[in-house]
Formats: structure tokens, C-alpha cells, sequence
């Protein structure tokens, strides 16, 4: 499986000056949950944000720099070498803009924490075609700003569309 996680805002925004503008305890532990035993593929500016390699999973780092190693992570050109570094293991992906853009047509699921507010920002989370994604899940949460835990699943293909193919 191939998803997409993300926390965004009502506007869609999920970064500013390369860090996220909230804090969320429970979306954190959403994260974790869902990615334990996984590959999380990051962007380098959100591996950057993390600073460490991720316990318990096989953490890939985006860069076109052939010399960014981060300690205990595995490098990765683009996204099709990501995706070939995880082998068999489902794959989480979590990263700037560009990232989630070129991952959308080979996600399978997307696990989004959609806050109920709106944030100032440099980075949000593409737009997304309704007809290709159902809301299979949600579960609102409330605080001082609450927050929805949603997860969208691919529909269907047509014959017409291009399915991807195995993992290189």
C-alpha cells in the first residue's frame, strides 16, 4: 500500500517557514500508530523538521543531494527510489508540496487530519479529485481547535485508467 499522511488546515495548509504552525499531541500519536512497522518516506525539509530517524520504521529521505545521509534513514533521488528502498513494506508518505503532488496518483489511501481553522502559510496539500477518493473514515475531535481524523480510499479504476504497477 501506498498512502499519503498529512495534517492540513480548512485552507489547506500544512507548513510555514519549514515547520508546521500547530501543535497537536493526538495527531502525533495518529502518525506513529499508523506508520509503526512501515517505510515513511519524508521530504528532506520534513525529515529536517523531525531531525532523527523514525523508531520502528524504515525511514527514506527525499534529497536530490547525493551527500545528505542522515544517521539511520536511507537516501533516496527521488520517489520512485523511495518507494523501491521500501521493498514490501507498506509506504507513508509525508513531505512538502511537490512531494504529496508527485505521490497523489500512486496513493492508495490518504490518512489526513483536517483542523478546523485557518493557518498562515508557504506549503499546503494539493487539491485532490472527489471522484477518484471516498471518505471512509472520520472522527471529529474537540479542544480549543478542533480537528477531524479523515481517511480517504481510491476508488476504483476504469479500464480506461492506468493502474500502477508493481514495485520496482
Amino acid at each position: 500500500m501506498i498512502a499519503l499522511i498529512a495534517a492540513c488546515a480548512r485552507n489547506r495548509c500544512i507548513g510555514r517557514n519549514g515547520r508546521i504552525p500547530w501543535h497537536i499531541p493526538g495527531e502525533q500519536r495518529r502518525f506513529r500508530t499508523l506508520t509503526m512497522g512501515a517505510a515513511v518516506v519524508l521530504g528532506r525539509r520534513s525529515f529536517e523538521e523531525i531531525g532523527r530517524a523514525l523508531p520502528g520504521r524504515r525511514t527514506i529521505v527525499l534529497s536530490s543531494s547525493g551527500d545528505f545521509r542522515p544517521l539511520g534513514c536511507l537516501n533516496a533521488r527521488s520517489l520512485t527510489e523511495a518507494i523501491s528502498l521500501a521493498g514490501e513494506l507498506d509506504v507513508f508518505i509525508s513531505g512538502g508540496a511537490a512531494v504529496y503532488a508527485e505521490a497523489l496518483p500512486l496513493a492508495e489511501k490518504i490518512y489526513l487530519t483536517e483542523i478546523d481553522a485557518d493557518f498562515e502559510g508557504d506549503v499546503f496539500f494539493p487539491e485532490f479529485n472527489g471522484e477518484e477518493f471516498i471518505r471512509s473514515f472520520d472522527e471529529w475531535v474537540d479542544g480549543p481547535v478542533p480537528y477531524c481524523y479523515v481517511t480517504y480510499t481510491r476508488t476504483a479504476r476504469s479500464a480506461a485508467e492506468p493502474v500502477p504497477g508493481p514495485r520496482p
